[in-house]
């Protein structure tokens, strides 16, 4: 798992559209990473549309958002247009880059961990630099916390 002041790890996924995007082609941009459970769910919308309504700032700042689930790129498509999400969606079904970076297994009780994506949020410098990151986080307190950070840049 990444963590504050190490680099990210470079990872290859497919978006919305079924293009090959990788973290790496990012560098000397600041990078909002966000996990979210499932595409189509009130929580994971509320998240999605709150980076959409910040968007003008973050893009403003230099920064690119990048959203990752578990879902399909047919379904990330679906509901990028749904929502009007300007920023790619990142399909990873088999949970690889989610378990990578913490994100897969949510935890319960400290002892057992959910086979679902647990919502979180990462910045990343333009050096690829991770600067702040949360683990287990509200749709709401994603978007706050990462602008903060953002900002603190």
């Amino acid at each position: 798992m990444p963590a504050i002041g190490e680099t990210a790890p470079d990872f290859e996924l497919l978006n919305q559209d079924s293009q090959s995007v990788r973290l790496k082609k990012y560098r000397g941009h600041k990078v909002i990473l966000f996990a979210f459970p499932q595409a189509n769910t009130p929580n994971c919308t509320a998240q999605a549309c709150g980076f959409r309504d910040q968007f003008p700032q973050i893009e403003t700042s230099g920064a690119v958002i990048l959203g990752i689930s578990p879902d399909k790129p047919d379904t990330l498509k679906r509901w990028k247009i749904d929502n009007k999400l300007q920023y790619d969606l990142l399909s990873d079904p088999d949970h690889n880059i989610l378990n990578e970076w913490n994100a897969w297994g949510k935890p319960v009780l400290g002892i057992i961990k959910l086979r679902r994506t647990n919502r979180s949020y990462w910045v990343l410098d333009e050096e690829g630099i991770v600067i702040d990151m949360q683990l287990g986080v509200s749709p709401e307190q994603s978007v706050t916390r990462a602008l903060n950070a953002l900002s603190r840049t």
